[in-house]
């Protein structure tokens, strides 16, 4: 059952920017009130790689971020619309990847692909050089 719904993905050429977005799946259970609790974090992966943790939001605004991509992405949330935000610039073609969105409810907001059991189905970003 999916849980997340990603958009936003596109193909960019180096040096542009995108904005991802996630929310709730309609009629998933997924409710508003999960959605201001949770933990909520942006994943990445490539053909042959591992999912990569790219940045997160806690329930209390904290955020991180993998230092592949500090000082280009933001992550940020909007918890009256209930979706989750990731300003994307300066792009690389090193950025090229499918974008998940995911969530663990609760406090404990660690960037690790084991620890979020609520995922999207994700949305490609393709860089060009």
């Amino acid at each position: 059952q999916v849980l997340l719904v990603e958009s936003g993905g596109g193909s960019v050429q180096a040096g542009g920017s995108l904005t991802l977005s996630c929310s709730g799946s309609p009629g998933s259970g997924f409710t508003a009130l999960d959605y201001k609790k949770s933990c909520l974090a942006w994943f990445r992966r490539t053909p042959g790689k591992e999912r990569e943790g790219v940045a997160s939001s806690s329930d209390d605004g904290t955020t991180e971020y993998a230092e592949s991509v500090k000082g280009r992405f933001t992550v940020s949330r909007d918890n009256v619309e209930n979706t989750l935000y990731l300003q994307m610039n300066d792009l690389k073609p090193g950025d090229t990847a499918m974008y998940y969105c995911a969530a663990r409810i609760g406090g404990f907001c660690p960037l690790m692909t084991a620890e979020f059991p609520i995922w999207g189905q994700g949305t490609q970003v393709t860089v060009s050089s």
